[in-house]
């Protein structure tokens, strides 16, 4: 009986060994790149949140320089951040806290080059939409009218549409074309129904311009 197991477990040893000669090399080299996905993974998050802790400090830097009123400190945390840490949200953050800080200095210039910066750069699009707006409201104080609406043509978030709508009738205003600028009021004032203080701003920016539009709306839902 024992002779019988020992011949048996012997040839499912060989059957192993078999197995192992033809397969063992495959084998390995899945577990190898198994393995090296998996430290690659590992170090990849670990790599974003090292990025990810760095840039806060930055971000809150240029935060704490802003709230401080120090100009070349602003422009010097930020120029770090957005050179080591471009691609994280505090990078973006930081940008449109900067652009906000250097257009109250007299720095309109940079705070436009910040603003197109995460225009072009960020990932997110609410950021993206934000800075694009802020960007036409400068180039509307600056008087480049056009280059405001060539902004302002961009599709924008959702929650974004009413302020997109709003800063295009100012623009339009601003150019002396009232029917349009009407049009663009009208349809803020449509898209900003969810939020009644800015509702009533383009309300009164409507009455301005001899229109009513809650006396134009209970018309429309009386016929």
């Amino acid at each position: 009986m024992a002779k019988a197991l020992d011949l048996e477990e012997q040839e499912q040893l060989d059957q192993i060994k078999h197995f192992w000669k033809k397969y063992g090399n495959l084998i390995s080299w899945i577990l190898i790149v198994i393995l090296g996905a998996y430290a690659a993974w590992n170090g990849y998050q670990y790599w974003q949140r090292d990025q990810a802790a760095k840039a806060a400090i930055l971000f809150d830097e240029v935060e704490r320089s802003a709230n401080a009123g120090d100009l070349a400190r602003v422009q010097r945390s930020f120029a770090d951040i957005k050179d080591k840490f471009p691609g994280t949200l505090f990078a973006h953050q930081a940008s449109l806290v900067a652009a906000k800080f250097l257009s109250t200095q007299g720095k309109s210039a940079e705070a436009q080059a910040a603003l197109k910066w995460v225009v072009g750069a960020a990932p997110d699009p609410a950021y993206r939409d934000i800075a694009r707006l802020r960007l036409a409201a400068l180039l509307l104080d600056g008087g480049s009218l056009d280059e405001a609406l060539a902004q302002l043509a961009q599709p924008v978030v959702p929650s974004l549409m009413g302020l997109a709508s709003d800063l295009k009738g100012d623009v339009l205003s601003a150019k002396n074309q009232k029917p349009e600028a009407l049009s663009a009021y009208k349809k803020a004032w449509d898209e900003l129904s969810e939020i009644p203080d800015f509702r009533r701003l383009v309300e009164a920016k409507l009455n301005a311009l001899g229109v009513d539009p809650l006396a134009s709306a209970s018309s429309g839902n009386t016929k």
